[in-house]
C-alpha cells in the first residue's frame, strides 16, 4: 500500500493597513489565489473572519514524501513573508502526518 502524507499549515497575519472587512477580503483573496496558483495547494481563510486586521489562513498539501510536504509548506510561508509587504506574519505552524 502506498503511503499518503498530509501537510497542514496555519498562518496568522496582521494587516495594519486595513480599515474594513472589504479591505481584508481583498488582501486575503489575492493571497489565497497566488498561493494556490504558485504551489498547487489548498488554501482557505479558517479563522478571525470578522476581524479587520487579523487573517488566519489554512494551507494543506498531499504527498507521498513527508520531507516534500514540509518543504512545500515552508516555501509557501516564505513566499507570504517575502511578497506580502502589507501583511506581517505573526505566527505559522506546520504539521506533517501520515494519513493511511
Amino acid at each position: 500500500m502506498t503511503t499518503m502524507i498530509v501537510g497542514v499549515c496555519r498562518i496568522t497575519l496582521r494587516l495594519p493597513g486595513n480599515s474594513s472587512l472589504k479591505d481584508k477580503r481583498q488582501v486575503v483573496r489575492s493571497l489565497t489565489t497566488r498561493l494556490r496558483n504558485k504551489f498547487n495547494i489548498a488554501v482557505a481563510e479558517v479563522a478571525d473572519n470578522d476581524r479587520w486586521q487579523i487573517a488566519t489562513i489554512g494551507l494543506t498539501c498531499v504527498s507521498n514524501d513527508a520531507r516534500h510536504a514540509q518543504e512545500m509548506l515552508d516555501r509557501a510561508v516564505q513566499f507570504v513573508e517575502q511578497t506580502r509587504l502589507d501583511a506581517e506574519l505573526i505566527d505559522s505552524e506546520i504539521e506533517v502526518a501520515q494519513a493511511f
